[in-house]
């Protein structure tokens, strides 16, 4: 079957002809990824939990469903939840962040019918949605169609997830029907690999927020350029048969070989050979996605980049000089030396599905080389790191954030199941270095400089986080005291009377009022929906000190940075830890508080009647409920139908207090205390605000 491959043109056509063919792409995408799953012999097998690190497969199943309504949600398109158990349970926990929960015990998964059922329904409403959502051309950023598209571009991405994690099955769960196309070109031999010269010239990256022309995620925007010089480049992907000669040489008994990370992943797995690779009697066979076949040595070996950086270390060993990995900017040059999307638009590549594996390094020429594109992604050298004017997005701003962390790293290129947007070149994706993702490599002789590391220090490099780190933990300005700091110690009074075992800081932002309970409290969960938000405490627990930017002027800015240990937090940093989460829609887990601290956060909720509804039933009796909010409305937030106060109904004027007393009758309000706080923008901008504090004891 021939798949779209190419993502949409977003700056051209009309209204009615972009409706169209979003709602094509969209079909298309979103029952390729349903078909993927029925690969599965049983439905029942769609609990399997092919790789520990993930989630079994149903999360995968029912997520990409609950990311279009979330997201819609969250960017007020959407207003009621189609079912809000789901879009809870399967919104977060992909790529084993620091704030997933991957225990299986918190999770009572719903039936294979009960979620294709929802499938069926947020289907419905998507489509529903491309037909009638005014929007104008083109569409961008701003436009509540690249909502649409940022769910489509994402269940692409699942798509190929997913068929890594159905490769890591166990193949006696898969049924070896052919509902996609195998190509069939395994060979015993293959090309003897030789290096060659890549012209250099200046690499260039400008993609504009305003007019993408294709739907980009946020790593992706800005402007970047550097100036590479020649260097040459393994004239093919590394196939199955060069990496042989690596395994059979020991390659995995030289720990020398392997960076300080890639031994301890050594270690870890005992591996002798790739993953995908199985050996019997003597002889190695390749589990493909849903069969095994005897190992074609002229594909390209599917390996991690540990094991990638050691066969560079080894290839350099015989060719007696270096040779390592391509950074990304060598990629970029390579891609533009042999104009290799030429080749990509005409189907001159294995990408987009036109087969169901990997194909022969030698068959897909660009110029000199082959497999600039498609066949597997391609490892690079470099670390995630943001462009200069990096921004996320407000309805997604955790896509890449969270990997700016030398954890990860870029690849390149696309691979055989790769559609839409990650097959365009400016396609910046990250991953685990430890994961597998069809990802191989080819090796460059190179003097070029490139990026190792995202920082010596860890870096918080947007503008608005580094706004609030300075809030959370700079000085006091015009004698007001730390906001984070006061409010705690304004509380204290009345946490002598309470159990101080377990609390929860809801709306966490950068974390220090989640720090400074863990002086009182045994445990403090700091949940915020914001990843970006979250990283900062994650990274103070990490790392010695983190460094932000506060602006003084135009584009002058102090450089500033805080540690833990030096705001006598370092002691109490285990009992901390942060995840994220919606206050509108927490998870079941989230219970058995003796305190629920609320820092700003109603009047930024999109729903927060629903928020009082249901925190009452995760606070122990006689625990406390503390809200602070300097009931800021607006409606960029919080739709108006859904403000606790600020308007007028029945001729009189309603109050949020007011309203609170209603609505938390389970509560005994205990005190309302003023507490201001400043935040700087600039040298001679200040916002300086007065919150309310509202102590609510919950009645036994």
């Amino acid at each position: 079957m021939n798949y779209r491959s190419q993502t949409i043109n977003l700056s051209v056509g009309t209204i009615e002809e972009k409706r169209e063919e979003i709602k094509e792409y969209f079909l298309q995408t979103y029952e390729l990824d349903e078909k993927l799953f029925d690969l599965l012999k049983e439905k029942d097998f769609i609990y399997k939990q092919p790789n520990r690190l993930r989630h079994p497969l149903v999360f995968y199943y029912g997520h990409t469903a609950t990311f279009f309504v979330n997201k819609l949600i969250l960017a007020n398109i959407l207003k009621d939840r189609v079912n809000k158990d789901f879009e809870s349970i399967f919104a977060i926990g992909v790529d084993e962040m620091s704030w997933d929960d991957l225990e299986s015990k918190h999770y009572k998964w719903p039936t294979f019918e009960e979620i294709k059922e929802y499938r069926a329904q947020v289907k419905e409403i998507v489509l529903n949605l491309i037909d009638t959502i005014e929007f104008t051309m083109p569409i961008n950023w701003e436009s509540p169609m690249w909502i649409i598209m940022m769910g489509i571009e994402h269940e692409n991405i699942h798509i190929e997830t997913s068929s890594v994690l159905l490769r890591e099955l166990d193949i006696k769960y898969l049924s070896t029907d052919e509902i996609f196309e195998y190509g069939e070109e395994q060979s015993e031999e293959y090309p003897q690999n030789e290096l060659c010269v890549v012209k250099g010239g200046d690499v260039v990256i400008e993609k504009d927020r305003a007019n993408p022309i294709y739907y980009g995620w946020d790593n992706e925007f800005s402007f970047h350029k550097a100036t590479i010089k020649d260097f040459k480049a393994s004239k093919y992907l590394v196939s199955n048969g060069e990496f042989l000669e690596f395994v059979k040489e020991g390659g995995y008994n030289k720990p020398e070989l392997f960076s300080k990370e890639g031994k301890e992943w050594l270690d870890f797995t005992q591996a002798k050979h790739p993953t995908f690779w199985i050996k019997e009697d003597g002889k190695y066979f390749l589990r493909e996605i849903n069969r095994i076949v005897p190992l074609p040595l002229n594909y390209p070996v599917d390996i991690n980049v540990y094991e990638a950086e050691a066969f560079c270390k080894y290839k350099s060993q015989k060719l007696g000089f270096e040779v390592r990995l391509p950074s990304e900017d060598e990629y970029y040059r390579l891609n533009d030396y042999v104009n290799a999307q030429v080749k990509v638009e005409n189907g001159e590549a294995n990408i987009g599905l036109k087969q169901f594996n990997q194909s022969p390094v030698d068959k897909y020429k660009f110029d000199e080389f082959y497999d600039v594109v498609g066949n597997v992604w391609q490892w690079s050298i470099t670390p995630t790191y943001p462009f200069d004017g990096f921004e996320t997005h407000p309805i997604y701003d955790d896509f890449t954030t969270p990997t700016f962390d030398d954890r990860h790293a870029l690849i390149k290129g696309g691979s055989f199941i790769s559609l839409g947007n990650e097959i365009l070149r400016e396609a910046r994706y990250a991953f685990r270095k430890h994961f597998f993702q069809h990802a191989g490599f080819r090796y460059v002789k190179s003097d070029n400089e490139y990026r190792t590391k995202l920082n010596d220090n860890v870096y918080e490099t947007d503008e608005l986080i580094s706004q609030y780190c300075e809030f959370h933990y700079g000085a006091e300005n015009f004698g007001v005291k730390n906001f984070c700091v006061n409010s705690v110690e304004s509380l204290k009074p009345y946490l002598k009377d309470i159990d101080n075992k377990k609390a929860l800081d809801l709306g966490c932002s950068v974390g220090r009022s989640t720090f400074e309970l863990a002086k009182t409290f045994d445990e403090v969960m700091g949940i915020d929906f914001s990843a970006n938000f979250i990283n900062v405490g994650v990274k103070l627990k990490k790392y010695d000190s983190l460094i932000y930017k506060v602006k003084k002027e135009g584009e002058l800015f102090d450089e500033k940075s805080v540690s833990l240990e030096e705001l006598g937090l370092e002691d109490i940093k285990n009992k901390v830890s942060f995840m994220q989460g919606d206050a509108c829609n927490l998870k079941d887990i989230y219970t058995g508080y003796d305190l629920i601290f609320c820092s700003n956060l109603i009047d930024r909720l999109y729903y927060p009647k629903k928020f009082l509804d249901d925190i009452p039933s995760r606070i122990n009796d006689n625990g406390l409920l503390v809200l602070l909010s300097p009931y800021t409305w607006l409606e960029e937030y919080t739709p108006k139908q859904n403000w606790l106060g600020g308007y007028i109904k029945d001729n009189k004027e309603v109050y949020t207090l007011d309203t609170l007393k209603t609505e938390l009758s389970d509560f005994e309000l205990l005190d309302t205390i003023d507490v201001p706080f400043v935040i700087k923008e600039t040298n001679r901008k200040y916002q300086h605000t007065i919150s309310q504090m509202t102590i609510w004891k919950k009645k036994a």
